[in-house]
């Protein structure tokens, strides 16, 4: 008797329409939907996710308790995993100083040790073979891992190539591809579905990225909170199409087929097309490492000056005044955490600072292009003497106050 992942994870990879469509759908919204609640929520980084982990534990129980197949349970389960695993990698990033190249292999060995303990204790790592719990307990762990795996290596992709998020989606698009292609031609299913898996959640997440941030950032300018609308919309109505039309649905009866059988020096020749494949992506991202874009992210940390200062009345009163109170309230809540010596506390609430302006753009730049201007430059200026190797809090004061000064 199959657990009800395993009844949806039968067919894949062989069928896989809808089951990868929807698992991006839900990777992005991972990626853009975590970034709203950090802001919206006002509880802080930490405290977000430990609400998500609590979400996840309740949404996995129900998972597990069900006798069968479930298109929403299964993908909200998915889409709770999603968010969590992002929040674990950005409470690494943001509120620890964790670099992301460290994350990043943190979290690939800790998906190494997964994989490891799973195939010793049950002698198969594939999704066909999720008949027992401990086998759909470890796979939920291992999907857990991808994400947060997944959301550090898209980021320290971004950082390590300066590519806007536009453009980086097509790096996980073109691996995906070749993986496909690669199975298609007698790769090892196992291993091409788990790195597809994985794979789908830079794409996803650099995808999130590309429509929630500004069009200043090479951005579609959505912002988060309506990106996250649209596709949780879209995750609502393929899991209500599926749930109606139980295309995805395997019966007790279909149960009994085996995987396709391939030769193994097919197998062995894949792999070695697999390894071109790797470093082929390695070399582009060291070239792209190289490229111009290391000086003009170097200018980018020091602002351009604003030919003149304007007073708190000429760069607020273009804004509504609720957006400007916002602004406001995150500026002195950063200040006072300067002044209480809680470092990682002011990482963690200047972030939220950054994501607020960054997803206001869009509605503020077009009613004065030169007040946005002004602020922005001072909002970079908190950035730089908050994120600074070796923060000074007389300059992370002095910046805060500037910018309270100007916010009226």
């Amino acid at each position: 008797m199959r657990t009800p992942a395993g009844q949806m994870l039968n067919k894949v990879p062989e069928v896989t329409i809808w089951f990868w469509i929807i698992k991006i759908l839900c990777t992005t919204v991972g990626e853009s939907f975590a970034d709203w609640i950090n802001m919206n929520l006002g509880v802080g980084l930490g405290n977000t996710a430990w609400v998500f982990t609590g979400a996840l534990a309740a949404v996995l129980a129900w998972q597990l308790k069900a006798e069968r197949y479930i298109p929403f349970v299964y993908w909200l389960t998915v889409v709770v995993v999603s968010v969590t695993g992002t929040l674990y990698t950005d409470i690494l990033t943001d509120s620890q100083g964790v670099p992301l190249a460290l994350s990043s292999s943190v979290f690939a060995g800790a998906l190494a040790v997964v994989f490891g303990i799973w195939y010793v204790r049950e002698r198969t790592l594939s999704v066909h073979s999720i008949t027992t719990r401990p086998r759909e307990l470890f796979y939920w762990l291992a999907v857990l891992v991808t994400f947060a795996l997944g959301t550090a290596t898209g980021d320290w992709t971004l950082e390590l190539t300066g590519w806007i998020a536009g453009v980086s989606v097509l790096l996980p698009l073109g691996l995906i591809a070749a993986i496909t292609v690669g199975w298609r031609l007698g790769a090892n299913a196992v291993l091409s579905f788990w790195l597809a898996y994985i794979l789908t959640r830079p794409l996803g997440a650099n995808l999130g990225d590309w429509l929630g941030s500004p069009s200043g950032d090479g951005g579609l300018g959505l912002g988060t909170a309506l990106t996250s609308a649209i596709f949780l919309v879209a995750i609502l109505a393929t899991v209500v199409y599926l749930t109606l039309g139980r295309s995805d649905v395997i019966e007790d009866q279909d149960l009994s087929g085996t995987p396709r059988e391939l030769s193994p020096a097919r197998e062995r020749g894949m792999l070695a097309y697999y390894a071109v494949v790797a470093v082929a992506a390695a070399a582009l991202l060291v070239w792209a490492h190289h490229r111009p874009h290391a000086a003009a992210a170097g200018e980018e940390d020091t602002p351009a000056p604003v030919s003149s200062p304007l007073t708190p009345q000429e760069a607020t009163s273009p804004f509504p005044p609720a957006e400007i109170a916002k602004f406001r309230t995150i500026t002195a809540d950063t200040l006072a955490k300067v002044n209480s010596g809680d470092q990682q506390a002011v990482t963690s609430r200047v972030s939220d600072l950054e994501t607020a302006w960054d997803d206001d753009q869009s509605a503020l730049e077009p009613k004065s292009e030169k007040a946005w201007s002004f602020l922005d430059g001072e909002i970079d200026q908190v950035l730089k003497a908050l994120r600074a190797p070796h923060p000074d809090k007389a300059t992370e004061v002095d910046a805060l106050n500037t910018l309270l000064t100007s916010l009226g």
